[in-house]
């Protein structure tokens, strides 16, 4: 398998692909409308075995729970916890991933509104407040204060993430290639730190983890709109991403040459249990 070829020896095509200004983080959190179809269709979902730990480390099962999707994009995690029996409410902010959203799972309630500020009462008594792939763009010092408020003592805060595996060799290999050509690029495989964030909050709560690993086997092409629809490359455009992506191409036709790519992912679970009521 190819090694990351340091800079100076890229062949000139490579070296010479347009450098993107790198895009603020409120322009980065904005970005998802602009790709909000290619997101629905390119996204990976999640595992059977992701809602079974979540269950485990909620203390319950995810049929008949009241459940609120926040951050919850086109709909990916919010069709997945119906599929369990969850009563799901969905929350998102971006007009064209609610109307992904709402054209995917028509019977969900949707809400406009941010993770940071949830417009539900004090005694909503949510059973279970999910993110997928939507935590980081809060502020967890206001996200986590207002999960907790929604959530029935004793409901449980549950995060997840999606990121490429660090110890597959070419999807390490990706990510440092991207990283090279777009400055500024979070790379992506690092965990968020979520159980000592929330722990550091001061807030009295204990996390609990777990680090799942899972395939899923796509064409090339919807490997690339998947990267596409990844909110760097959504919000420097089209043009800036077009040659970066179209370089990514013939790196991966080089490991699969048959275009059919087996993505590789860890995904990592934080829940975190609201005390329950004092007797």
């Amino acid at each position: 398998m190819p090694h990351p070829t340091p800079e100076d020896q890229l062949p000139p095509t490579s070296r010479s692909l347009p450098r993107a200004k790198p895009p603020e983080p409120a322009a980065l959190a904005r970005s998802f409308d602009a790709v909000a179809a290619q997101y629905a269709a390119a996204r990976p979902g999640y595992p059977p075995a992701l809602f079974d730990a979540v269950e485990e480390l909620a203390g319950r099962s995810l049929a008949g729970a009241r459940v609120l999707d926040v951050g919850a994009g086109t709909g990916i995690a919010t069709g997945l916890l119906a599929g369990r029996g969850a009563r799901v409410t969905a929350v998102e902010p971006g007009a064209a991933m609610a109307a992904e959203l709402r054209a995917a799972h028509p019977g969900t309630p949707l809400v406009r509104a941010l993770g940071d500020a949830l417009p539900f009462s004090d005694d909503a008594g949510f059973d279970l407040v999910g993110y997928a792939q939507a935590w980081h763009w809060t502020d967890p010092a206001r996200s986590v204060p207002e999960a907790m408020r929604v959530l029935r003592p004793g409901g449980a805060l549950a995060l997840w993430w999606n990121i490429p595996d660090p110890d597959v060799g070419w999807a390490a290999e990706q990510e440092a290639r991207i990283a090279r050509r777009l400055p500024g690029y979070h790379r992506h495989g690092v965990s968020l730190e979520a159980p000592d964030l929330i722990r550091g909050l001061g807030l009295g709560l204990e996390p609990a983890s777990r680090v799942l690993h899972w395939t899923r086997t796509v064409p090339l092409g919807t490997h690339l709109a998947m990267l596409g629809s990844r909110s760097y490359f959504s919000a420097i455009g089209p043009a800036a991403a077009a040659p970066v992506l179209a370089e990514e191409r013939a790196a991966l036709l080089e490991v699969f040459p048959d275009g059919v790519v087996e993505e590789a992912y860890v995904l990592d679970l934080t829940v975190t249990r609201r005390p329950p009521a004092s007797p």
